[in-house]
């Protein structure tokens, strides 16, 4: 900590690579690719904010929903005892069964797989999924994660 606090500190990619900043509201970016122009709506997801959402849902092409690999042996920061990776299962599920989003394409990207292929290495998949018995390694545990994200939905999925 000495050195981050330093006046001379000087962020290495990694550095910037492994921040985090909690996003609070909505956070709307717009940008254009090869002429199509995009909006994009980064909203918080922590359960206070999520009665935010429903004012980026008018017009909707698609959904993105990030969940953290890494995250199957966190808590969720808003109360200390629900496991993160099952919160987002959970609201995964609500999403893509929502009726917002019946005919709204939703993808799935399972991100920080960096830290998870290092985590799993040190810290069981079953602290999260008690029901797996499978192989301690990246792909098994990684594949389990998506299947358990694919049996959350109902409607066609793209996945990244």
């Amino acid at each position: 900590i000495d050195e981050v606090c330093s006046p001379t500190y000087c962020p290495t990619e990694d550095d910037i690579l492994r921040s985090r900043v909690r996003t609070s509201g909505i956070v709307e970016t717009e940008f254009e690719i090869e002429n199509s122009r995009f909006q994009m709506f980064d909203v918080g997801g922590q359960r206070n904010e999520r009665k935010k959402w429903i004012h980026c849902f008018d017009s909707v092409t698609a959904v993105i929903f990030v969940a953290a690999m890494n995250d199957y042996d966190q808590v969720l920061y808003e109360d200390g005892t629900t496991n993160r990776m099952q919160e987002a299962l959970q609201l995964f599920g609500d999403i893509v069964n929502s009726e917002w989003f019946q005919s709204t394409p939703v993808i799935l990207f399972l991100n920080k797989s960096d830290l998870f292929a290092e985590k799993i290495k040190l810290v069981h998949l079953n602290v999260c999924f008690p029901q797996y018995f499978g192989q301690q390694e990246f792909e098994p545990c990684a594949q389990y994660i998506k299947q358990a994200f694919e049996v959350s939905e109902q409607q066609m999925l793209d996945y990244i």
